[in-house]
């Protein structure tokens, strides 16, 4: 069946930059329709593991077997790979925070593109489709505002929207409360809860417990480029195992599905 083959599978993945190792090793399967937090300190890897399943980033040649597949392939066209993932990263943000209205970042989303260009045939079904996906997101009324007039929340939900145009199978977030304040963090957590509730697969990269939401089950810690720790949350996310991912010290609480450390 389809559904059984993995959203991304990793095996034996080691990527350089420079001549430092980044991922070293890396092995990790995460299925269809699972919501996964990938979890580690600043520096562990976990940006770069974004990058590889986005094509940024290639693994190195080595000598051991080892495989990068997404929903089953080893070879993807970029275009048709956003097709099956929405990945919404820091760097998106930042090539999209500009002088185009929400509405068109939105829509350059069917096309690879930030904004519309002049060549770009917009069908009538990409605009209501554009439109469908604000209006879910609850920013239908940024349709018209220039994204370098918006908040960093706002933006943020704008990209997440421009996305979600391909009806993807997955949500791919790099540390998506990034910059913004407490009230843009509630929201976005609340929108992606949604999310998650409308049956799209949310896999997030990040630094901070408040950010994996009670619908993630599982969450993976990454550690100096490998993989600490794997499992269910409420194992994962204990103490002692924290501690010795960030080392330093820590207590954790679990308060209404979300965890904090202390």
């Amino acid at each position: 069946m389809a559904s059984s083959i993995p959203l991304i599978d990793f095996q034996n993945v080691t990527v350089r930059r420079d001549a430092r190792v980044v991922l070293d090793s890396v092995t990790l399967s995460i299925a269809q329709g699972e919501h996964a937090a990938i979890l580690g300190p600043n520096g562990s890897g976990k940006s770069t593991l974004i990058k590889v399943i986005s094509r940024d980033l290639y693994p190195v040649i080595k000598t051991e077997p080892w495989s990068l597949r997404i929903l089953g392939r080893d070879r993807w066209h970029l275009f048709d790979l956003r097709n099956h993932l929405g990945i919404v990263s820091n760097d998106w943000m930042q090539m999209c925070t500009r002088d185009y209205s929400g509405f068109e970042i939105v829509l350059s989303g069917f096309f690879g593109s930030v904004g519309i260009w002049p060549n770009h045939e917009v069908a009538p079904e990409m605009q209501r489709k554009a439109r469908e996906v604000m209006e879910l997101l609850e920013i239908s009324h940024l349709a018209e505002r220039n994204t370098n007039e918006m908040s960093s929340g706002e933006a943020r939900r704008i990209l997440i929207a421009r996305a979600l145009v391909h009806d993807p199978q997955a949500l791919v977030l790099d540390e998506p409360t990034s910059s913004l304040d407490l009230h843009a963090t509630h929201e976005l957590r609340e929108i992606l809860r949604k999310l998650a509730r409308n049956g799209i697969s949310i896999v997030m990269v990040t630094h901070h417990l408040p950010d994996i939401i009670p619908e993630m089950r599982r969450v993976v810690l990454i550690r100096d480029g490998r993989v600490y720790r794997d499992g269910p949350k409420d194992q994962v996310l204990e103490a002692r195992t924290l501690t010795g991912l960030f080392g330093i010290p820590v207590e954790v609480l679990e308060r209404g599905g979300y965890y904090h450390v202390l």
